[in-house]
């Protein structure tokens, strides 16, 4: 398929590849409108704004040298000039940031003071979990009629920090991939994800964010998306697998390292099987067939429920999963096939 080249501004002219024939051309878009319908994820979190962050939360330091960390908003803030270094003549939508977990103080002269008496100025607030993404709505391509949108984001969990300790590299997830404007799904690809990111300042954070960026390939991440529209379970194969990712959970270690790595547990299996006759946009049609392309969203719809720091990986395994069961399905000696036996 012949591939257009959208230029990415970068001293190294690399490209991010569009279909041409299916990309769509959004136009002007206001960088603060939010286009969500649903959340990119639920669980226990919450949504809230850069500005929130900004100027209601204090930020962690480092006990033992009292070292700041690198604040939930500076990784925003890193990834958005990131983002107008390499994309800078595309329009970005605003951050939609999700938090959990909220660890609360209060300030010395409160000390005395019921927690019901405190007043705003005394109450002091952090979240140890936060997710972003944003999205850039001008570089867009369509998959059986879903519109999706170029998305990068990113999650930091204080809570795989040592903070009682000094200050060292501190970790994050990125990732760059696309997001479906139907159900606001996240389409994550290995190749798009960095699982963990060690930094010690911002400068070095920017610096391996942009390399995420320019090493993901949007045009084989889309094209292997595609390839789930040429393969389809009947519903005796979709009740198999719903069966075989639950029992996978309880496998005898040994069985279970012989296949391949599923993250997703009972509860998004209850949810996949719940919406394959329920979801609007991703059920099964009248003979119980559906195509892999509605199962991997059905697969990244339940993700939504997972917690922060879980949330992106199991959304790569998602994805690794469909593919992985999309070719089970013509090759019974695929590392999937146990899924489908």
């Amino acid at each position: 398929m012949e591939m257009a080249l959208i230029p990415i501004k970068n001293e190294q002219e690399t490209h991010i590849p569009i279909d041409n024939n299916n990309f769509i051309p959004i136009g002007i878009h206001e960088s603060n409108t939010n286009t969500s319908k649903t959340p990119f994820i639920q669980a226990n979190s919450e949504e809230i704004s850069l500005s929130y962050l900004k100027e209601q939360c204090v930020i962690p330091v480092f006990t033992k040298d009292n070292e700041i960390t690198i604040s939930h908003q500076e990784f925003i803030e890193t990834a958005l000039s990131s983002l107008k270094t390499i994309f800078g003549n595309e329009q970005f939508d605003s951050p939609e940031i999700r938090v959990s977990h909220q660890i609360k103080g209060r300030t010395p002269d409160a000390l005395h003071i019921p927690a019901k008496d405190l007043q705003d100025h005394q109450r002091t607030t952090y979240y140890e979990r936060m997710a972003f993404i944003i999205r850039i709505p001008s570089i867009s391509e369509n998959i059986n009629g879903n519109r999706l949108s170029l998305t990068v984001g990113g999650v930091r969990a204080y809570n795989l920090e040592n903070l009682y300790n000094k200050k060292t590299y501190e970790k994050f997830k990125f990732f760059v991939g696309f997001q479906n404007m139907v159900c606001c799904n996240l389409c994550i690809n290995t190749d798009g994800f960095q699982s963990e990111i060690r930094a010690m300042n911002c400068t070095d954070l920017e610096d391996k964010i942009m390399s995420v960026i320019r090493n993901y390939n949007a045009a084989k991440h889309l094209e292997a998306m595609k390839e789930l529209l040429n393969y389809s379970l009947s519903e005796r194969d979709f009740a198999q697998l719903i069966g075989k990712g639950r029992l996978y959970q309880y496998l005898p270690k040994n069985e279970k390292s012989l296949l391949p790595e599923l993250l997703l547990n009972d509860s998004h299996f209850s949810t996949i099987a719940k919406d394959y006759y329920q979801d609007e946009s991703f059920c099964r049609d009248a003979n119980g067939q559906i195509s892999m392309w509605e199962f991997y969203n059905l697969l990244t719809g339940s993700n939504k429920s997972s917690y922060l720091d879980t949330f992106l990986n199991r959304g790569v395994n998602a994805f690794e999963l469909a593919k992985g069961v999309s070719k089970a399905l013509s090759d019974s000696n695929s590392d999937y096939a146990w899924f489908l036996s």
